[in-house]
């Protein structure tokens, strides 16, 4: 196994080690990873080529949200039924487990770049999203749509060569790949937090939370549509109920919230992290936090956002760009502020969901601890579902229209969450940040050349707009 374990260390340090270095005040250096290099200047780049869309249009974000789909294709989902799914992706594991590390590596001052990769990605999302909808093709087997970055890659490389290649293109089976890998590897993950959480909160042996976890999901994910009708409910309620109870808290603190946004916009830009050498920390926690929650650029989303039917592919883009808005900005700062608004005193020395609990201990008494640790279960346990639902147009690309080879995967990674539950950590554990690394370079490289066409659509789009209000 070693060759293997050295190849998938290689392969994670090359992804998300330094760089890049750039030194700061107070002896402090700021590391920039492969990724972050990518993420940030395409963020930046799609920000500035649709004139800052994330503000100008966010009002026109939340309106197609009413739109129903179209109709055109039997099993359809509609653009809002696919923003649902990649929420229940993204309004997971990243915006508890992620934020709680954000916090504890970088202090307060990480949520603020959070909410600054977000702003900056929504951009990008939006793109990935936009030519989704553009590449999408019919799905035999579930009915519908399906795509995604392989799809749109494939389209590109076979476009450049004048339509003369086989029947793959080699970016697009990398990127299928990697997308395989990454879903394998957070399946592991997902079983642990869950056991881990509900062990601490009610004394429960790991083997019995993984049992029902794994039945329940195989109920859910090996039946044909189930999928999206489960996501439909689940969502939005857990949801609403963590954000309630978060303004229920803050609510409850307000006289103390003021500080809080002070403690965060000075930290986020190291009045005391300067001189204590920890600037780069702050900043890069934040960002790579924000970038691995928001998933934005990463290629997920938009296996999602190809099976809306909608009736203009911008829609389904500005739908995708609310949906990092959704997660970031509301469900990551709800989290953030339940650790934000407990003492010091409680919370000093601890870190991961140690923290959290602590936070939710503090306010809620033993009720924080048992809500937090259902939360984390219904969290995790969409990821999990979500993420076979973006692996189909993966499966189908890489072993053509089967039902053998969507049911294996589904079996692999079933599998996969059950090991995860009982072991401890394994290399294997990195294959989640190996394949969503490798995803991501694999799509932005294509993603910025192909951007033209995503960018005539938006200016086909406004000019409809312009239309409708006269």
């Amino acid at each position: 196994m070693n060759p293997i374990v050295n190849l998938i260390t290689t392969v994670y340090n090359w992804l998300w080690g330094d760089l890049v270095t750039i030194p700061l005040p107070g002896g402090s250096s700021l590391g920039l990873p492969l990724l972050v290099l990518l993420l940030i200047p395409a963020g930046i780049y799609f920000t500035i080529r649709t004139r800052f869309l994330q503000i100008r249009l966010f009002p026109e974000m939340v309106r197609v949200t009413a739109e129903k789909h179209v109709g055109g294709q039997k099993g359809a989902i509609s653009g809002l039924q696919a923003l649902i799914v990649s929420t229940a992706t993204r309004v997971g594991m990243g915006n508890m487990i992620g934020v709680v590390a954000a916090i504890s590596a970088g202090g307060a001052g990480a949520v603020f770049w959070m909410w600054l990769s977000a702003l900056i990605s929504s951009a990008t999302a939006f793109i990935e999203a936009t030519l989704a909808q553009q590449y999408k093709e019919p799905d035999p087997l579930y009915g519908g749509y399906r795509g995604g970055p392989a799809y749109y890659i494939h389209a590109y490389v076979k476009e450049k060569r004048g339509g003369k290649m086989g029947k793959k293109s080699i970016i697009a089976v990398l990127f299928a790949v990697s997308g395989l890998i990454c879903w394998c590897g957070i399946s592991q993950v997902i079983g642990n937090s869950v056991t881990s959480a509900f062990k601490n909160a009610f004394s429960i042996p790991p083997i019995c939370t993984i049992v029902v976890l794994v039945i329940l999901a195989a109920v859910i994910v090996l039946r044909k549509n189930a999928t999206v009708k489960v996501l439909d409910v689940m969502v939005p309620i857990m949801a609403v109920c963590y954000f309630v109870m978060t303004l229920f808290l803050i609510a409850k603190n307000i006289t103390l919230l003021p500080a809080v946004f002070q403690r965060i916009f000075a930290e986020a830009f190291g009045l005391r992290q300067a001189v204590a050498g920890g600037m780069g920390a702050v900043i890069m926690q934040g960002v790579k936090r924000g970038l691995f929650s928001n998933e934005a650029g990463s290629g997920s989303a938009p296996c999602a956002a190809a099976a809306g039917d909608t009736s203009h592919p911008v829609k389904t883009g500005l739908l995708q760009a609310l949906g990092v808005f959704i997660d970031t900005i509301i469900i990551c700062s709800c989290t953030a502020f339940i650790m934000l608004l407990t003492p010091e005193s409680i919370t000093g020395g601890l870190d991961g969901m140690d923290l959290l609990q602590a936070s939710m201990g503090y306010h809620l008494g033993r009720f924080g601890v048992i809500f937090i640790a259902v939360t984390l279960w219904l969290f995790c346990f969409s990821t999990f579902i979500g993420i076979l639902f973006y692996a189909r147009s993966n499966v189908a690309y890489l072993f053509g229209d089967n039902w053998a080879s969507q049911t294996g995967y589904k079996v692999l990674c079933l599998v996969m969450l059950f090991i995860g539950g009982l072991a401890a950590y394994t290399f294997v554990w990195d294959l989640g940040d190996v394949g969503i690394g490798l995803m991501t370079v694999f799509n932005i490289i294509i993603l910025i050349p192909m951007s033209r066409q995503a960018l005539d659509a938006l200016k086909e789009y406004e000019a409809e707009m312009k239309q409708r209000k006269k």
